[in-house]
């Protein structure tokens, strides 16, 4: 760890997490969609929902694995219609995301949920870009789009997705692969994050939640990947460990999500400490909050309870956020100065 951070008494470090600020780089915006406004933009476009209540899509929230998730979270989805419904959507989260300190959000959206549908690449695209904009003036909160592949579905379909959304270029930063991980080793899609790569776009890839290390190494020597997004299971391999620790290799670790998905079913025995003790770039992010029951600040306090973590982890974890985004060297060193700051006139 860098710094060295004074002892801040246990019932004083909740407030030091709320407070400090933070980057999230794992946020899927179509995982922020709370039941409330599935049930409002259900009504808007006037669509019928397998759920009499928003209590009873709640009680749905009941997950045993990642493709259980998926499930409820492709059907959610499919109240997003119009370009106000994406913006809705993504601007609720702003808002949520700002109260709980986070200054900087590199979002994930998945167009393939949605131009399956039948929505067109534009609105979903302008809708989210649009609210990003707005997040700035709002809220404070400097926001960019990252498109992802859904990796259940063919690379050639990749391509297609790839180039409905290049007249668009400039409204997202970078392309990511998420959805059902196992099965769907990240070599799967070589071609296209290489022809993503050509295009000068940030590349970031779903690896080592439920698949093995092996998906690690293979989203970072084949896809050529600059973050690994979770990436726990990379603890099941020493020489892994090392090379991530050796390269700074963001981890984009999602505590609760990993707890409601039962990668780690005690959230006593997540292993964030031990990444970040082994000097690993990882940091605390909230996956898809409406459904996983926190978004960041929740994903920070639950599991420093939970795990014991102290103010020299929280010190770390803020700075690897902004360490690991793809913002400017001067803006990083801003918000870390922000970070260092805060932790020297919080006693």
């Amino acid at each position: 760890m860098n710094a060295l951070v004074k002892p801040i008494a246990a019932d004083r470090l909740p407030e030091l997490l709320r407070r400090m600020p933070k980057a999230e780089l794992h946020i899927h915006i179509e995982g922020s969609l709370e039941p409330e406004l599935i049930f409002a933009l259900a009504q808007r476009n006037a669509m019928a929902i397998p759920y009499p209540t928003v209590e009873d899509l709640r009680k749905a929230y009941a997950f045993t694995n990642l493709q259980s998730f998926l499930d409820i979270y492709y059907a959610g989805a499919s109240v997003l219609i119009k370009e106000q419904d994406f913006y809705d959507m993504a601007h609720a989260y702003f808002a949520r995301a700002a109260a709980d300190h986070v200054v900087r959000a590199e979002i994930f959206f998945d167009p393939q949920t949605h131009t399956a549908r039948g929505v067109a690449m534009d609105t979903v695209i302008n809708g989210l870009h649009r609210a990003c904009v707005d997040a700035k003036a709002e809220f404070g909160v400097d926001a960019a789009l990252i498109l992802c592949f859904l990796r259940h579905l063919s690379e050639e379909e990749a391509f297609e997705t790839l180039e409905q959304a290049l007249p668009y270029r400039d409204k997202f930063i970078g392309v990511g692969l998420d959805s059902s991980e196992l099965g769907h080793p990240p070599e799967k899609f070589a071609k296209v994050f290489q022809r993503c790569k050509q295009l000068g776009f940030r590349l970031v890839a779903h690896a080592g939640e439920e698949g093995p290390p092996a998906y690690v190494w293979s989203a970072l020597d084949v896809l050529k990947v600059e973050r690994i997004d979770h990436g726990v299971q990379s603890s099941k391999d020493a020489l892994l460990m090392q090379r991530l620790a050796k390269d700074r290799t963001p981890l984009t670790v999602c505590p609760l999500s990993n707890q409601k998905l039962c990668v780690y079913p005690n959230l006593a025995d997540h292993n964030l400490g031990q990444l970040l003790d082994a000097g690993l770039c990882a940091m605390v992010n909230s996956d898809d909050p409406a459904y996983f029951g926190g978004y960041i600040n929740d994903n920070f306090t639950q599991t420093f309870a939970a795990t014991g973590l102290n103010a020299q982890h929280a010190y770390q974890l803020a700075r690897n956020s902004f360490e690991a985004s793809f913002i400017s060297a001067e803006q990083k060193r801003r918000h870390t100065d922000h970070v260092s700051e805060l932790f020297e006139t919080f006693y």
